[in-house]
C-alpha cells in the first residue's frame, strides 16, 4: 500500500515539480552562435559543394558531425557518431544527377531498453526561391537552422544522462529537395529494427511574428496526422466499426506534449493543429508516418513568408532572404525547452501498451492492454467521442509486488484489464505506461491505436 500511495503522490506533485531540468540550462547564446556557423556556409542547397571546407551542404554536414563528437567527448563517448547516408539518384524533379545525400546523426543508447528510440531532428539543408538555385547565397537561418541548432542544444543538454530508452539527434540534408534525408534515415531505422517511441521534427522554429505583423511569442504549433498513413483497407473497415479518426499514435503524442507543456505555464504553450502539416506543404516527420512510426511537427505558431524560400533582396522597403537578424532567439529557446522536457520525459517512460476494448452490445467496457517493459503502473484514461483531450481524472492500475510482477508479465506475454461502467459507445478510451513520474503518451483503444507500424500489429 506505501507504494501505491508512494506511485499517486509521485504522479499528482509531477506538474508542481521544483527540481532543476535540463531545459533550464538551454542557452540562447549558443543557440545563436549555431545558427550564425550555420549560415556562415554561405548555402546548404544539397546538390551545393561536398568538398569546399568552407561553402556548401558537405561543410555544413561535417561541421554537425563534428559537433556531435565534441559533445559525445565530453560525456565519456557517450554517443556514437555516425553520417547515414546514400547516394541519390536521379529522379527528373528535384534531383538531376546522382547525389550523395548525408544526415548527421548521433546515438544515445538506452541502458535498459536501448531498442526503444525516441528522435529529435532538424533539417541542415536550405534554399532560395528557386529551388534549384545551389550557388546563390542562401542563409536558412530560420529554415532550419533554428531546428539545427535546436537539436544540438539538446544533445549538450542530455547525453549527459543515462536514460532506459535511446535518444537520437538527427541533422538531416535534401528535406528541400523531397524529405530526401528523412527517407534515408527512417529506412536505416527500420533497418535497425527500432522499436520507435516517438519522432520530434523541428523546422521552422525561430520566429515569433509574421510577415502580416502578428506576433505569437509564447505558442508553438505542434501538427499531427489523423488518419494513419499506413492505414490498410481492412484496418480502414474496421475504424470505420469502432472508430479511431482521431486517436492516432501521432495525435496522442501531440496531446501528451501539449499536457507536458501545460504543466509549465510560464514557458513555452502548444497549439495542437490537427493536420499532417501546413496547408500544401511537407515536413521531415512524413516518411516516418509513412512506416507506420509516431511523428509530429514543431513549427512556429505564426510564420513570416518573407523569410523563407527567398532569394535575397529588397523590394519596395520590403527586405526579403532567410536571414539570421529576422529570427527571435528567445522564441528558439522557448521551443528547445519544450523539446528537451519532452525528451527527457520520454526517454525516461515506458513504451505505450497496445490497448483494445471490449464494449459492444454491453453497458460496461472491458479495457485490455498488453505488459510492457519498465510499467511500475498503468493509467487507464477515458474521453467522450468529441472531447479534444483526455480527462485529467484517471485510473491506476497498480501491478507492484502484491499483484502481479511486471516483468513475468512482460516475459509471458500476459494482457491486463479494466472495467469501467461506461457505454463504449460515448467514449473513447486509452491506457499509459508509468514509470515513477514519467508516463508514455496515451494509446487509443481503436484499431490502429497501438504505437507502432501496422504491419506489426
Amino acid at each position: 500500500m506505501l507504494k501505491r500511495a508512494l506511485l499517486l503522490a509521485a504522479l499528482a506533485a509531477a506538474p508542481l515539480s521544483a527540481q532543476a531540468h535540463p531545459a533550464d540550462a538551454v542557452s540562447i547564446e549558443r543557440l545563436k552562435n549555431d545558427v550564425a556557423k550555420l549560415v556562415s556556409f554561405g548555402t546548404r542547397h544539397t546538390l551545393s559543394s561536398q568538398t569546399d571546407p568552407k561553402r556548401g551542404i558537405g561543410a555544413a554536414v561535417d561541421w554537425g558531425l563534428e559537433q556531435f563528437r565534441r559533445i559525445g567527448a565530453k560525456c565519456g563517448g557517450c554517443l556514437e557518431v555516425l553520417p547515414v547516408g546514400e547516394v541519390v539518384q536521379p529522379d527528373g524533379r528535384r534531383i538531376p544527377a546522382a547525389t550523395l545525400v548525408r544526415n548527421a546523426v548521433a546515438i544515445q543508447r538506452g541502458s535498459e531498453r536501448p531498442n526503444e528510440v525516441v528522435i529529435v531532428q532538424g533539417h541542415i539543408d536550405s534554399r532560395v526561391s528557386d529551388v534549384m538555385d545551389a550557388t546563390s547565397d542562401a542563409p536558412g537561418a530560420n529554415d532550419d537552422g533554428s531546428g539545427t541548432a535546436l537539436v544540438l542544444e539538446a544533445a549538450r543538454l542530455l547525453s549527459g544522462t543515462q536514460y532506459p530508452s535511446t535518444i537520437i539527434y538527427a541533422l538531416l540534408s535534401g528535406e528541400e529537395q523531397g524529405l530526401i534525408g528523412a527517407r534515408i534515415l527512417a529506412d536505416w531505422v527500420e533497418a535497425q529494427g527500432f522499436t520507435v517511441k516517438a519522432v520530434l521534427n523541428n523546422d521552422i522554429v525561430g520566429n515569433s511574428c509574421g510577415s502580416d505583423g502578428y506576433c505569437e511569442p509564447k505558442l508553438v504549433r505542434v501538427f499531427s496526422e489523423g488518419p494513419r498513413s499506413d492505414l490498410t483497407d481492412s484496418l480502414r473497415a474496421a475504424q470505420t466499426r469502432f472508430g479511431g479518426e482521431n486517436d492516432t499514435p501521432s495525435r496522442n503524442l501531440s496531446r501528451w506534449v501539449a499536457d507536458l507543456a501545460q504543466k509549465h505555464p510560464e514557458e513555452m504553450q502548444v497549439r495542437q493543429v490537427w493536420r499532417t502539416d501546413r496547408m500544401g506543404r511537407g515536413g521531415d516527420h512524413v516518411p516516418f508516418l509513412q512506416k507506420g512510426y509516431p511523428a509530429i511537427r514543431f513549427s512556429v505558431g505564426v510564420e513570416d513568408y518573407n523569410h523563407q524560400h527567398q532569394d535575397l533582396r529588397t523590394e519596395d522597403g520590403v527586405a526579403y532572404g532567410d536571414t539570421i537578424d529576422a529570427m527571435d532567439f528567445a522564441y528558439l529557446a522557448g521551443v528547445t525547452k519544450l523539446n528537451v522536457r519532452a525528451l527527457d520525459a520520454l526517454a525516461r517512460a515506458p513504451m505505450p501498451p497496445k490497448v483494445t476494448v471490449d464494449a459492444a452490445v454491453r453497458v460496461d467496457s472491458e479495457i485490455k492492454w498488453n505488459a510492457v517493459a519498465g510499467a511500475q503502473v498503468y493509467s487507464v484514461v477515458i474521453r467522450a467521442t468529441d472531447e479534444p483531450a483526455w480527462r485529467k481524472d484517471l485510473t491506476l492500475v497498480y501491478i507492484d509486488g502484491s499483484q502481479v510482477d511486471n516483468a513475468a508479465a512482460v516475459a509471458s506475454g500476459r494482457s491486463f484489464s479494466h472495467v469501467k461502467q461506461l457505454r463504449g459507445d460515448d467514449w473513447m478510451f486509452g491506457v499509459a505506461a508509468c514509470a515513477g513520474m514519467f508516463c508514455s503518451p496515451v494509446a487509443s483503444a481503436v484499431p490502429g491505436g497501438a504505437f507502432g507500424p501496422v504491419a506489426k500489429e
